[in-house]
């Protein structure tokens, strides 16, 4: 499972998902087990809703950084 949420969305889907928690609880409410969703995908770093468009929040990784030029990183021996 590749990761697909960045640390800022992490840290939203967290407090929305402890809010709507809350809510539920205060009015008593099975609505608000609805809060466990963006808290779990905050905890696994991982949303299957942006899957099928291609979205990612994380910060795009240069796959050659730190490498010489001409040689990748995995030609390090």
């Amino acid at each position: 499972m590749k990761t697909n949420i960045g640390s800022i969305d992490r840290v939203i889907r967290i407090i929305a998902g402890v809010a709507i928690l809350a809510v539920g609880y205060h009015l008593k409410s099975w609505w608000g087990l609805v809060g466990l969703a963006p808290v779990l995908t905050a905890v696994f770093r991982f949303c299957p809703c942006y899957l099928p468009f291609g979205f990612s929040t994380c910060p795009q990784i240069d796959k050659n950084q730190g490498a010489e030029p001409g040689r990748t990183p995995a030609d390090k021996t």
